[in-house]
């Protein structure tokens, strides 16, 4: 999937996790989820890849578990440079989000590669 297919998608799972978890995620617009969506794929494609290699022995230890922290990490740090109109409640918050982000992405690409 390119980038701009996941950005649509990323923005269309936000405002519907959004609608889901009001308490959890709180998104104002859906140009602000397509923003937040288009700085968290930038994010995963410069500053995940650099998280992941420091992070690789932790990763290891723990069997694969850090790498959800690292998720939530990039959630929140994408949630910090788009500002207050999206935000999480607390990193539980943007580590809940992203599990569920994580899983629908991954059957949305199953889905769309078929």
């Amino acid at each position: 999937m390119g980038f701009w297919q996941r950005v649509v998608v990323n923005t269309l799972i936000f405002v519907a996790l959004a609608g889901f978890f009001p308490s959890f995620l709180h998104v104002s617009t859906m140009w602000v989820a397509f923003i937040a969506a288009v700085v968290l794929g930038i994010l995963n494609m410069f500053v995940k890849p650099i998280l992941v290699l420091l992070s690789f022995p932790i990763t290891i230890v723990t069997l694969g578990f850090f790498y959800l922290l690292i998720n939530a990490f990039i959630l929140e740090l994408t949630s910090a440079v788009v500002g207050s109109s999206f935000e999480f409640a607390s990193f539980g918050a943007a580590l809940l989000i992203s599990i569920i982000l994580s899983i629908v992405n991954v059957i949305i690409t199953s889905f769309l590669s078929r």
